[in-house]
Order: C-alpha cells, then sequence, then structure tokens
C-alpha cells in the first residue's frame, strides 16, 4: 500500500505538469482511498507499473478538458488520436516522473489509452486505489494510483 510521501510524489508530479505544460496550475483536491474504482471518462491514459511496485496509475478526463489543455499547448489539431496521445502524455509524464523518486525498480509500461467511458479499471489484486481530484480551470479529472 502507498504511504502518505509516496503519494504526494503523485499529486506533486501532477501539479508541476499542469504548471508546465499548461502555463497554468490545476488545483488538487485530498487525495482519498477508493473501496470501488471511479468511473472513467472519455479518455484515458493508462501506465502499467513493475518491479519493486506493481499495479497501475491513470489519468483520465473529458474531452472538452483536454480541448482547452491542448489550445494552451498552441496545438491546433483536436483531432481523437490526438487526445489519445496527450491523456497517455500525461499519464505516462506522472508516472516518469515518479519513476526518478521511487527509483529504478519502478518500471513503466508505454501508456495505453482507452477512449470513450468505460466503468472503471479494475486494480490489481491486493492494491488498493487512490483517487487524486484534479481541478483545472472549470474541469475535473482524476489521477488513480493502485500499486501493491
Amino acid at each position: 500500500m502507498l504511504h502518505e510521501q509516496e503519494l504526494r510524489i503523485f499529486v506533486e508530479g501532477t501539479t508541476n505538469f499542469f504548471e508546465v505544460a499548461a502555463q497554468q496550475p490545476a488545483t488538487l483536491g485530498s487525495p482519498y482511498l477508493a473501496e470501488v474504482p471511479p468511473p472513467l471518462h472519455e479518455y484515458t491514459g493508462v501506465i502499467n507499473v513493475s518491479g519493486k511496485r506493481e499495479g497501475v496509475v491513470y489519468f483520465t478526463a473529458p474531452k472538452a478538458m483536454l480541448a482547452v489543455l491542448l489550445m494552451k499547448m498552441q496545438e491546433t489539431d483536436f483531432s481523437h488520436d490526438t487526445m489519445r496521445d496527450l491523456v497517455g502524455e500525461v499519464a505516462n509524464t506522472i508516472s516518469g516522473n515518479a519513476r526518478r523518486d521511487f527509483g529504478g525498480d519502478f518500471l513503466i509500461s508505454v501508456p495505453s489509452v482507452i477512449s470513450g467511458e468505460a466503468a472503471a479499471i479494475a486494480p490489481k489484486a491486493g492494491a488498493r486505489s487512490f483517487i487524486i481530484p484534479i481541478h483545472w480551470r472549470s474541469h475535473s479529472a482524476k489521477l488513480v494510483v493502485s500499486l501493491g
């Protein structure tokens, strides 16, 4: 199970992503432990984690939020493929930055992307899901960290 200090790594990584990429900070709600994984938004970037820690980290966001994020990044292509690329890049960047703090035994996959609203991503057996609410401009998203 994640300790508070380890969870803070993901909170800081998320905050840093929005400050750098969007040049506008996001407000993060208090992380909480979910008994049931939250429903997914329209786009979800998923990173599988293996090694010393095992599980999944994913960023799920609505299309409208990703469109505004692309505008802030000076992108003019708002296609489905670009949205998929962006949500995968957010998940990959946050997980990659966490890898620096967790060390070489924190192995992350290439991001996979789920588009279209799906029920949820089941955590790995024995792992618990921590939800980090993200509020940026008028949009809400979630970073879910489920590591054993």
